[in-house]
């Protein structure tokens, strides 16, 4: 994914948890990287299989993918279905790429709320002791922004009619396409979005009243 970098004496990992922190943690790392010229790696670490990632973190795991290739990265690394602990997966990873500065999120979702307290920060300075960290604080208030934003997912079905799609949850012969609805918390119409698997490839369409909104939808129409 990345180029030959010019110092191989450093490197540089950055841990990313799901939550709009994880793009500036990247670009926080990159931008070290690029004053060190040295390689940089991306780590995200969740207990479950990725098939079983929710629409959130779908579009999370989606974005920083695209931003490992813009800033050409030396890996994008998901640890997905992970029963250990964060503390030893990291150290895993910072073994085998010789990691010498890890760059963490200052969050409190999830299982890397955990980070924010000295007791996980005790465990990692004991678990990887070759290295130097950087935790990055994120603003509560964009913490809250995201907490809740949609429901847990439902299977459902796009149909074809004379406006586009719609969202529909009774298979019939009329389907084009098969996946999973994720609607948005608050709201008495079905607005969210829908997962859908076409050629292989995660696809994800947003959803108003009913209707797909997301002209994106089009590159997929030949999937089934």
């Amino acid at each position: 994914m990345g180029k030959v970098k010019g110092r191989m004496d450093e490197s540089i990992l950055v841990c990313v948890y799901y939550g709009p922190n994880g793009e500036r943690l990247i670009r926080r790392g990159h931008k070290i990287a690029t004053i060190m010229d040295c390689p940089m790696y991306i780590l995200t670490v969740d207990p479950l299989p990725y098939d079983e990632f929710d629409a959130e973190k779908s579009e999370y795991i989606d974005r920083w993918k695209e931003l490992a290739e813009e800033l050409e990265v030396e890996d994008f690394i998901i640890r997905d279905n992970e029963k250990r602990t964060s503390a030893k997966v990291i150290k895993e990873v910072a073994h085998t790429h010789n990691i010498t500065q890890i760059i963490l999120g200052q969050t409190a979702q999830s299982r890397w709320e955990e980070i924010t307290k000295g007791s996980f920060m005790n465990v990692l300075l004991r678990e990887i002791t070759f290295v130097d960290f950087h935790v990055v604080s994120v603003d509560r208030a964009i913490r809250d922004e995201i907490d809740g934003m949609f429901e847990k997912g439902v299977r459902a079905y796009l149909v074809e009619d004379s406006n586009g799609f719609r969202v529909n949850f009774t298979l019939s012969k009329e389907v084009r396409f098969e996946g999973i609805f994720f609607k948005e918390v608050g709201t008495d119409f079905n607005n969210g979005i829908f997962k859908f698997m076409s050629n292989n490839k995660m696809c994800q369409v947003h959803i108003t009243d009913d209707q797909v909104t997301d002209p994106a939808l089009l590159s997929c129409k030949n999937a089934r």
